[in-house]
């Protein structure tokens, strides 16, 4: 918020984050114990064939007020966002069921028009879970279902021109960028649990996937130039998707930790090869392109 209120009018192109909900399981007190094993907000899983999973947020057990918090919190940042982003500009919040509907009136209150949902389609260690101590009582119940997807929450600046064209034209903004001229960027995108490599260079609870976070970063700058920014940047995963497809970025972190370790993974995520064939190349001949692999 603080680095927010001097940044200049329209300056930024577009946000791409996954930000703390409501502060709470990213606070420092949640943070000691979620460091230290004992859990707090954070679920820490069990072994699973010697396997150690990472800690995850477990939103199902914030209160009323703290939910209402979130819907505040981000009609409060929304509003900072909205000043500093140039119009037409979209913002991509990663997100979840339980806290998404809280977000999208937040950021609709300060002034952002609802786009939709990209939706991260992989099987997550969420819900599916039988009733708690009475798991053979109910063997035949679940108590949530099993979590199949990450919703990715897409708002957009109003356009201060007529048309998109002419919102392109002055501001950069205004749309989203195309895979290739014969396909658009689609709201549903086919991703995996993060790969072991990429937990090796950054050990961060809510590390995203580089061949994931690479396609939506381009996808946010219309005509590949501009800044993206990442204001709760953790890790650094959106910084070095930004990195890998040839971005500009500024990334914000306040624990000490996550900067200390995004400022070590950013280079090592971004050279990783992912297989991610999106990144277009002007030929001499007008209006065509030619796709390489990174």
């Amino acid at each position: 918020m603080e680095w927010l209120k001097v940044q200049p009018d329209s300056s930024i192109d577009a946000v791409c984050t996954d930000p703390p909900y409501g502060l709470v399981e990213f606070s420092r007190q949640e943070l000691v114990k979620m460091r230290s094993g004992q859990g707090g907000i954070w679920r820490i899983p069990p072994r699973i064939g010697g396997s150690e999973r990472s800690p995850l947020p477990r939103f199902s057990i914030l209160t009323r007020d703290q939910l209402d918090n979130i819907k505040n919190y981000f009609s409060s940042w929304g509003r900072q966002i909205h000043r500093v982003v140039k119009p037409g500009a979209h913002i991509l919040i990663a997100s979840n069921s339980t806290v998404s509907p809280y977000v999208q009136i937040g950021m609709s209150e300060s002034g952002f028009e609802i786009r939709g949902t990209i939706i991260r389609c992989y099987w997550t260690f969420r819900g599916g879970d039988r009733p708690k101590l009475a798991e053979c009582d109910y063997p035949e119940v679940s108590v949530t279902p099993r979590g199949a997807y990450e919703p990715w929450l897409l708002f957009r600046k109003p356009l201060s021109e007529k048309t998109v064209s002419a919102n392109l034209a002055r501001w950069g903004t205004g749309g989203l960028r195309r895979p290739s001229q014969d396909v658009p960027f689609s709201d549903l995108i086919e991703s995996e649990k993060t790969p072991r490599i990429e937990e090796d260079i950054a050990d961060h609870p809510c590390l995203k996937p580089q061949k994931f976070m690479r396609q939506i970063v381009r996808a946010l700058l219309p005509v590949a130039k501009g800044v993206i920014l990442d204001p709760f940047m953790g890790s650094g995963s959106t910084i070095a998707a930004s990195e890998a497809v040839g971005y500009d970025s500024i990334g914000l972190e306040i624990d000490d930790e996550y900067y200390e370790m995004a400022h070590k993974a950013i280079p090592s995520l971004a050279r990783l090869n992912v297989n991610f064939s999106a990144v277009a190349e002007k030929t001499e001949s007008p209006g065509q392109c030619l796709f390489s692999d990174f």
